[in-house]
């Protein structure tokens, strides 16, 4: 074996000695001291999905909140179609959130932190959204 062929062999095997055996075994960030742009993009992510998981709740709630309104509605001056048009509102909704945090992403020119811009966005958004159907769950009730 040549001694290029030996030093390549070496390096290799300090390269994955160093390196963690899989995803799974690497630290997850702390997020209360993100200091690198990989943990700061890991952090937003995961905001992202503590908001999304909010929503997914909030959204059962008040989908269920329409539905009661719905088998409520007896008349011209109390329609139904409560359900229907809320999927259709969170349908629209869904696409302008994903095209908006989207378009925020192109700030950043595609840059190192654009995930975290995107995932930042996205949670803003979903926060928003999850409010926006609590007040509608309790309207229906009335």
């Amino acid at each position: 074996m040549t001694k290029a062929g030996i030093l390549t062999m070496l390096c290799g095997c300090v390269l994955l000695m160093d390196a963690p055996a899989s995803g799974g075994d690497a630290l997850p960030a702390d997020c209360n001291d993100a200091m690198t742009q990989m943990d700061m993009n890991a952090c937003a992510a995961a905001d992202y999905e503590k908001a999304d998981k909010a929503l997914n709740a909030r959204w059962l709630a008040t989908k269920k909140a329409a539905a009661a309104w719905d088998r409520r509605a007896r008349s011209e001056e109390q329609p139904r179609g409560a359900e229907d048009h809320l999927l259709k509102a969170q349908r629209a909704w869904l696409a302008y959130r994903d095209s908006q945090c989207a378009a925020e992403g192109f700030t950043v020119g595609g840059g190192s932190m654009q995930p975290m811009v995107v995932s930042a966005c996205l949670a803003d958004l979903t926060r928003k959204r999850t409010e926006e159907l609590a007040t509608l769950a309790d309207s229906f009730g009335n």
